[in-house]
């Protein structure tokens, strides 16, 4: 294995709208335990996986700015500092984020091994997957870029392919030059790819040396990385996290890095992949990669099941009872539902699209919103009434705020809150609540070591989030 830090990228975009209504814009499938005994989630078991190679450095994750404290939170639950969390003001797909990440990573090293990986892949045999980093580090001190192959198994056209110069040999893990990458097949290509041991999957990770990734983007895309630099350059340090410039990262291309630069480098080795990898596309891939029953059914939460087979079953809030079923996808959250059978899994995404035309907000915000300090979750909406629960961590307050058109009631449900209204200071307990006035300065603390529940009653003529004017905030936010 090479002596240089390695620097894991992990690309932590996307909306994963095919796995809805668990996975939405605001909370997509990334942050979400998904085939994990451990209740990890799939950015959690990314680093994990590879965090015990020698030389291995804190992760550079690159996110969209809305993620940015659910990526933080995640990140110190299993206790890690990443070398950094870069924001993307605008989607702009592989090339862009593998770009910047690449020209961030020289701020910290001579000329460090970049490990890129995406956030929401699953792989059963991480031993085989380590095994393959080793090699593929190896290459990549040869001025390789090395990205690795899956071993196909079934004629999916969900997955582009890559076609190498020699067919692959399961008994030998070993790099092998690209010749070309293939989109999307039709389903008749994609049964002739899968008898060809020329073709794999193209699994999206990829292993290179820093300077040799900017010096194939100088050659093949020069306006994306002058773009890139200029963001770079002219970024902010915000708390935690690294905010691009807008303006600079406005005018980079949209677009894959195999179109940027694999396509057309002549450096490209492909290794064999054979981990059990699966990137989770739909609800069906997800029942595949699941711990099943004896009937080939999954289920979590409160079910109950009767005369179901081969069938995916999942309860947020109410009991479930499956009776009958077969290939069928039942997903219940707290505002949506989702029966489907598991073979349409991959139209899913379709229905989310005419959700959003539709301006249904189910379609990509989730009743528990992510805050820096904690959660909410919204119990009942009106027009000039909602009842929230806020979670606050402990030690977090949120900001000193005020309101022009809603009051509010908090009612502290569990925990211990120091409260600020206007010139007074309260100390409340369970059962205790107070009345703020709209127009009034407040802020509230959890003084407490566990968890701080309060029930929030607000009225008033407009109840939107974008009614708050901030006076401090502890987390840099100015709306």
């Amino acid at each position: 294995m090479s002596e240089n830090e390695i620097f894991p990228v992990i690309l932590c975009g996307g909306k994963g709208s095919r796995l809805w209504p668990l996975s939405r814009q605001s909370f997509p499938k990334q942050f979400l335990s998904i085939c994990s005994e451990d209740r990890k989630s799939l950015l959690q078991q990314t680093y994990e996986r590879i965090s015990t190679f020698e030389n291995i450095k804190p992760p550079i994750i690159i996110c969209n700015e809305e993620h940015r404290f659910i990526v933080a939170e995640q990140m110190r639950e299993i206790n890690i500092v990443p070398s950094a969390i870069i924001l993307e003001p605008y989607g702009r797909n592989t090339a862009p984020a593998i770009a910047i990440s690449t020209l961030f990573s020289l701020k910290l090293a001579k000329n460090p091994t970049l490990l890129v990986l995406s956030s929401d892949h699953i792989i059963k045999n991480e031993m085989k997957f380590r095994e393959a980093i080793k090699v593929a580090l190896k290459f990549s001190q040869e001025n390789k870029i090395v990205t690795f192959g899956v071993i196909p198994t079934s004629p999916e056209t969900g997955y582009g392919y890559i076609k190498s110069k020699e067919p692959f040999n399961l008994n030998k893990i070993n790099g092998i030059d690209i010749m070309e990458f293939i989109e999307k097949p039709t389903l008749n290509k994609a049964k002739a790819l899968i008898k060809d041991k020329f073709f794999t999957w193209n699994s999206g990770i990829f292993v290179s040396q820093a300077i040799t990734m900017i010096n194939e983007m100088s050659l093949h895309c020069p306006e994306l990385l002058d773009y890139c630099k200029e963001s770079v350059y002219k970024s902010e340090k915000d708390l935690d996290f690294i905010r691009l410039n807008k303006e600079s990262f406005e005018k980079c291309p949209n677009i894959s890095i195999d179109i940027a630069v694999m396509e057309k480098t002549k450096i490209g080795t492909v290794i064999p992949l054979n981990a059990g990898w699966s990137d989770i596309g739909s609800w069906d891939t997800v029942l595949e990669n699941a711990k099943k029953d004896s009937f080939g059914n999954f289920s979590e939460g409160r079910t109950l099941i009767r005369k179901t087979k081969n069938s995916y079953l999942s309860s947020n809030s109410r009991l479930l009872v499956s009776l009958g079923l077969e290939d069928t996808i039942v997903i219940e959250t707290t505002d949506a539902i989702l029966v489907a059978n598991r073979n349409f899994s991959q139209d899913i995404k379709n229905i989310v699209e005419e959700l959003c035309e539709k301006n249904m907000p189910e379609g990509q915000a989730n009743k528990k919103v992510y805050r820096p300090w904690g959660s909410f979750i919204s119990l009942e909406e009106h027009p000039n009434w909602q009842v929230k629960l806020l979670t606050i961590k402990p030690g977090e307050k949120l900001s000193l705020q005020m309101h022009q058109f809603r009051s509010e009631h908090w009612i502290v449900v569990e925990g211990q809150a120091r409260i600020e209204i206007g010139d007074k200071s309260l100390l409340l307990s369970k059962n205790q609540s107070t009345y703020i006035p709209k127009k009034t300065k407040h802020r509230i603390h959890n003084a407490g070591k566990v968890a701080l529940n309060v029930i929030e009653v607000q009225s008033g003529t407009y109840l939107g989030e974008d009614d708050i004017i901030r006076f401090e905030d502890n987390y840099g936010r100015n709306s």
